[in-house]
């Protein structure tokens, strides 16, 4: 089978499980086509994924170790920034393995089961990694326009239950999104011409009527999308005034650094997923919406904590300290 065009009739046939239940042609598997290409650039992108995964793994658990173990770290800053690669290592082992997996075979199956439990993990990270980045920018809000008060609002105590909070809240709003997609009729095709089992392809494939699935998903999305993007957008909207204030330019500019970092991640972040989701589709070909989907998805876990340690002191001064005990040991 040379050819795309060659093989797409046989996976219809070939792959396509079906059971009768009340009367209906359900779906049992899906198959991910990934990226339809040649085999060469497959090979290119397989090998390059691996070495972004092993460099995502390595520098996320590289944050989490130094935020746990130094003391200098012990901040709301960096708790929140380790919770944040928390969730990066959570998104792309949720999604990188079966994707290789996905690309190595030209396209692969996944039960029925195994699409409803990437979606669920996959949403869950999202949904919280959109509340860290809120808290954190709550948190440059508070230590630039409202300092002497900043010890006594943002304790440990507080942090903590924040990201309990938030933890335990994304993982259960999401069920509920879940179980509706479940109760869905999947009559076939079973083809989702995506990297991953997603919210947009999922929908298009239902012989079900969809509009309730679409407006609690819009419903969802009010406190973990829109809300965290109102929070962001007015504590940066106070801190710039707050700068354009400060009577010296060079402490302007050091409060401004303490925060440029986490408004690239915000900026990367929102702008890839809103242009997935919210940007309307027309005129946009499937590639460019898997290639989005990549940079969200894969990439940007890799540059978040390279973004947050870049000049970052704090981080060297932990990573040499790190080492320098590790010599003397």
């Amino acid at each position: 089978m040379s050819s795309n065009g060659e093989k797409m009739p046989f996976l219809v046939n070939s792959v396509l499980l079906v059971g009768k239940v009340n009367n209906l042609t359900a779906v049992s598997e899906f198959f991910l086509l990934g990226f339809q290409v040649s085999q060469d650039i497959r090979l290119s992108l397989f090998c390059l994924l691996i070495v972004v995964y092993c460099g995502t793994m390595c520098v996320n658990l590289l944050i989490i170790i130094l935020v746990s173990t130094s003391k200098i770290l012990h901040t709301p800053m960096y708790f929140f920034i380790s919770q944040l690669s928390i969730t990066d290592i959570l998104l792309t082992s949720n999604i990188v393995p079966n994707l290789l997996h996905v690309l190595l075979n030209n396209g692969a199956t996944i039960t029925f089961l195994g699409c409803m439990t990437q979606f669920y993990f996959f949403c869950s990270s999202e949904l919280v990694e959109c509340l860290i980045l809120a808290v954190m920018s709550y948190d440059r809000y508070v230590a630039i326009c409202n300092p002497l008060r900043y010890s006594s609002i943002m304790t440990s105590r507080h942090c903590v239950i924040l990201a309990a909070i938030f933890w335990v809240s994304g993982f259960s709003s999401v069920l509920d999104y879940i179980r509706a997609i479940t109760k869905l009729n999947f009559c076939g095709p079973n083809i989702i011409d995506h990297l991953f089992c997603d919210t947009l392809p999922l929908l298009e494939l239902s012989c079900s009527d969809t509009f309730l699935v679409h407006l609690e998903m819009y419903v969802l999305s009010i406190p973990f999308a829109f809300i965290p993007t109102i929070i962001i957008v007015v504590s940066y909207t106070y801190i710039v005034s707050a700068i354009l204030r400060t009577p010296s330019n060079i402490s302007g500019q050091k409060a401004f650094s303490t925060c440029s970092s986490h408004l690239i991640v915000v900026s990367v972040y929102y702008g890839t997923m809103f242009s997935v989701y919210v940007v309307p589709t027309k005129g946009r070909t499937l590639s460019m919406s898997k290639i989005l989907s990549l940079l969200y998805t894969v990439f940007t876990p890799l540059v978040n904590p390279i973004i947050y340690s870049l000049r970052n002191k704090d981080i060297e001064k932990a990573v040499h300290h790190r080492l320098h005990k590790r010599v003397i040991w």
